[in-house]
């Protein structure tokens, strides 16, 4: 089955062509950082339209980079949510739209169970079980996975995720948006030594996150340095490195909880916070003393993709599942753990 995967959930479009017995077949990806830099952040009316303009084309490229026709498709797989809904819905439009103009199934996908298939894209994929760590911009969750769509929530933030405490911090450090990939920039300056930041609620049970307090510190200390006339470039590197150090050692902390609690061997790592290299690194060294592994994606695969978005549509679709006709789903906010396997 060749499956048309399209990803319209927030500021990235993204469209790849899956096919379930050779693998994936094209890709490509058009990200709208430099549109919403000027903002820092998503403009949703603005990533909508964007997201109209670039879709069609970007379908076009990959079957060309697959040398296949509309024709040769067999379903249309396309993120249903969560994200922000009028982004949702130009996918689901536009899916919807040509598969019933080919009268070709298609199915809307849960955008996380996207991230959680990602690894999968590698020569190496996960076996289930495994508990997973889900680190996007707007969601820091861990979760048990005993197969597709057999997922139990571990712990979950309750208030910013680790994407979104990245970006705000960047702010706070006049660099720009997206935030994660410039504050890891600057730590790699920053002295290790000068600051240490808390490691928020892993002082207590459970497996839960919070990063606003982590973010508020981060404020704090550096209006504290503005006063006493501190602030330079130094300064600020060494507090990108400090908050960079606290929130991997929480989701270091936290990670190594749920292997202990469920006994499972494996970790798998997705979402756009998952390229950190310094998180990467911390997660390997805790998996190797318990005699574990980590997968993660490579790093185009980290972000929002439409790869991820066709394999775990193709699963799904090869199971029977498909949208009625003539029922897109937009969904902003959709627990994945109400997801049930395929049938």
């Amino acid at each position: 089955m060749r499956v048309l995967g399209i990803e319209t959930s927030c500021d990235e479009t993204g469209v790849a062509i899956y096919d379930t017995d050779r693998g994936l077949l094209a890709d490509a990806l058009y990200s709208q950082v430099a549109m919403h830099a000027e903002f820092g952040g998503v403009v949703p009316e603005l990533a909508s339209r964007d997201h109209t303009r670039r879709l069609l084309p970007l379908i076009q490229q990959v079957l060309d980079e697959a040398g296949m026709a509309r024709s040769e498709l067999d379903a249309i797989a396309y993120t249903a949510g969560p994200g922000l809904v009028g982004a949702l819905m130009v996918g689901a439009s536009t899916a919807h739209g040509m598969a019933r103009a080919l009268a070709i199934p298609v199915l809307g996908v849960h955008h996380m169970e996207g991230h959680l298939m990602a690894p999968m894209l590698e020569d190496s994929p996960p076996d289930f079980p495994f508990v997973a760590l889900l680190v996007s911009g707007g969601h820091t969750q861990l979760v048990e996975v005993r197969g597709q769509g057999r997922y139990r929530l571990l712990g979950e933030s309750v208030d910013d995720a680790a994407g979104e405490a990245f970006d705000k911090t960047a702010k706070m450090l006049g660099l720009a948006y997206p935030g994660g990939p410039q504050v890891a920039r600057l730590a790699e300056t920053g002295d290790p030594k000068r600051f240490r930041f808390p490691r928020p609620m892993t002082d207590r049970p459970g497996l839960d996150f919070s990063f606003s307090g982590l973010k508020t510190h981060t404020l704090t200390t550096l209006k504290q340095l503005e006063r006493d006339g501190q602030l330079d470039e130094q300064a600020r590197a060494d507090v990108a490195r400090a908050f960079e150090e606290a929130v991997v050692d929480t989701l270091v902390i936290k990670c190594r909880r749920a292997l202990d609690d469920t006994g499972l061997k494996r970790l798998v790592m997705a979402g756009g916070v998952s390229a950190n290299a310094r998180l990467r690194e911390r997660l390997a060294h805790e998996a190797e003393k318990r005699s574990a592994q980590v997968y993660y994606p490579r790093g185009r695969f980290c972000t929002d993709n439409g790869a991820m978005i066709a394999l775990a549509g193709a699963r799904r679709l090869l199971a029977g599942e498909r949208d009625a006709i003539g029922q897109m789903k937009a969904v902003p906010r959709w627990p994945m753990e109400t997801l049930e396997p395929p049938a």
